[in-house]
């Protein structure tokens, strides 16, 4: 794994790429130099495989997305890993450990070159208890995790490992979106990262990618998937209007 950090600024909230996506959206001047102004408040820029925090470890603070991909992940006692998370451009990570007092569950690691910002926690609970708006922003967070972890449990748990494979696909267009063509993702996945969303063996879904493939339903070329008929893949994920 990578763990260099490639070079650190401070932040600077009003040019910041997903200045819209997060948590301070609202905020201008003033309020943004509670931020930009705090000691140990910075950004880093992370190359891909470099990992963020690891689970077992005590939270320092909150990690925001700026602009990057990043899979978060549980490591089972048999080394295997589940990806229970992806995360996109101004999401933030790390805050439920924060918030509960607890080591951190998962272990978060970037996907491709990442610029990340890094809130102290000091600073993250005196946003919190100084501005009723972010707090609430942040229990609804919470609520969505939930409803998000509950989801998955459900769909591994009842799903075939056919309908898991196309909607991992799906999921994928729907939180990176796909490259200029309008087909392929705008994420490029290991076969064995695809697999560990999925919960099954990496060989599975090399050969679901492959049937996938002479059905006319998607187009790999290494690790770049093509979504050729949307509507079919749907299908397979048994996912209706």
């Amino acid at each position: 794994m990578n763990t260099s950090v490639a070079s650190i600024t401070i932040p600077t909230c009003d040019y910041c790429y997903s200045r819209l996506r997060c948590l301070f959206s609202n905020w201008e001047g003033e309020q943004c130099d509670i931020v930009t102004l705090k000691r140990g408040c910075r950004c880093n820029f992370l190359p891909k495989g470099h990992l963020i925090f690891h689970a077992g470890t005590p939270p320092a603070g909150l990690f925001y997305l700026n602009r990057g991909k990043v899979k978060v992940y549980k490591t089972g006692e048999d080394g295997k890993k589940q990806i229970v998370r992806l995360a996109k451009n101004g999401d933030i990570l790390g805050y439920r450990a924060l918030i509960s007092g607890k080591v951190y569950s998962v272990t978060a690691e970037t996907l491709d070159n990442t610029c990340l910002c890094f809130i102290p926690q000091e600073v993250f609970f005196e946003i919190l208890t100084s501005q009723p708006e972010i707090a609430i922003k942040v229990m609804r967070l919470l609520t969505n995790d939930l409803e998000t972890a509950e989801q998955m449990i459900l769909d591994l748990a009842q799903r075939p490992v056919r309908e898991r494979v196309a909607l991992s696909l799906l999921a994928l267009k729907q939180v990176y979106g796909v490259k200029t063509d309008g087909q392929t993702l705008d994420v490029e996945l290991s076969r064995e990262d695809i697999a560990n969303m999925v919960g099954t063996a990496t060989e599975s879904v090399i050969r679901l990618l492959s049937e996938f493939r002479k059905d006319g339903l998607i187009e790999v070329s290494g690790r770049k998937i093509k979504v050729l008929d949307e509507e079919r893949l749907l299908r397979t994920a048994y996912i209706f209007d």
